[in-house]
């Protein structure tokens, strides 16, 4: 399938990692962390039997109020493991009983209601472009870090068992807690946004890269602090940091986040990492197939035995 190339506006290759990297991370850690976790939960009436859902909230970056969905398998004998789930671009948190893969395999899913997200809400990738230090996914990453000392303080959850998961904008946020939390067991990327920022910007046909081509190709004297800012959450940047195995998939007509994106952050990787590519597939990577690929390795990084999965390695 041809599709159209746009100006190279941040030119061809990944963004370099920033010289101060771990240090612009660790000051944003530790100022999230200053502020005492304060989690807060309460049951919601979803008429579902087999899982359990809060609706819960938690301090995040500069302590200011997280929410998400926890959902628990009902049955359970002792504490389970978990994921800190992230959605895609406008999403937020959904509805309570949306995407209950996760917690009917027997997981515990916080599902992050990222920040000022849901109902379709849109433009935030600009928010703070020119600085890092405003930038707002500099803000949802650290949420999404401390989602996991969310999970981690809960009795029902295993703490030496969570994971990062994520579709879309999701699984580029997946990558970043991936970076930024050194002991999860797993990491999963499906189809991720914010990843290889100058393909993305060239090739993308729509969605959210488009904003950032507009404003730059008014703004074209801003490119190098735009691309400084991108650099530090950038899911090439992460997946150069990554610690726990990985799982990245694409669709090679995805024209939302590019085949190249996704395949420059599986090239990155610093440890294992399965990359399934889905010929044919869109922005969905794969559908119902790809989700059970993700599903095995979950199972098998929380010790639990394997699920099918079907696709092509590359």
């Amino acid at each position: 399938m041809s599709r159209p190339e746009f100006p190279a506006l941040l030119g061809r290759e990944p963004l370099p990692t920033p010289d101060d990297y771990d240090e612009f991370w660790a000051e944003a850690l530790d100022g999230a962390r200053r502020h005492p976790l304060d989690l807060r939960r309460e049951p919601v009436d979803t008429g579902l039997s087999a899982i359990d859902v809060f609706d819960v909230s938690f301090a995040g970056h500069d302590g200011r109020r997280v929410r998400g969905w926890l959902r628990l398998p009902h049955h359970r004998t002792g504490p389970v493991p978990a994921v800190v789930h992230a959605n895609g671009y406008g999403a937020g948190r959904l509805s309570p009983i949306d995407d209950l893969t996760w917690p009917a395999a027997g997981f515990a899913q916080l599902l992050l209601d990222t920040h000022r997200q849901g109902g379709g809400s849109t433009g935030h990738l600009l928010e703070g472009i020119e600085d890092p230090r405003t930038s707002y996914y500099r803000g949802v990453f650290v949420d999404a870090a401390r989602a996991v000392d969310a999970l981690r303080s809960l009795a029902e959850v295993d703490g030496s068992r969570v994971a990062a998961i994520g579709n879309s904008q999701g699984g580029g946020i997946a990558l970043g807690v991936g970076a930024l939390v050194p002991d999860l067991v797993a990491v999963l990327a499906q189809a991720p946004f914010l990843t290889d920022a100058p393909d993305g910007i060239r090739l993308a046909a729509q969605g959210p890269w488009l904003e950032v081509r507009e404003y730059l190709s008014e703004h074209p004297d801003r490119a190098e602090v735009v691309a400084r800012t991108l650099s530090y959450v950038d899911g090439v940047t992460s997946a150069r940091h990554a610690v726990a195995p990985g799982w990245i998939s694409d669709g090679l007509d995805d024209d939302i986040c590019p085949p190249e994106t996704a395949r420059a952050a599986a090239d990155a990787y610093a440890a294992s990492v399965t990359f399934r590519e889905w010929p044919g597939a869109g922005h969905e990577a794969g559908g119902t197939a790809d989700r059970q690929g993700a599903l095995a390795v979950l199972r098998e990084r929380f010790g639990i035995g394997t699920a099918g999965g079907t696709g092509s390695d590359a």
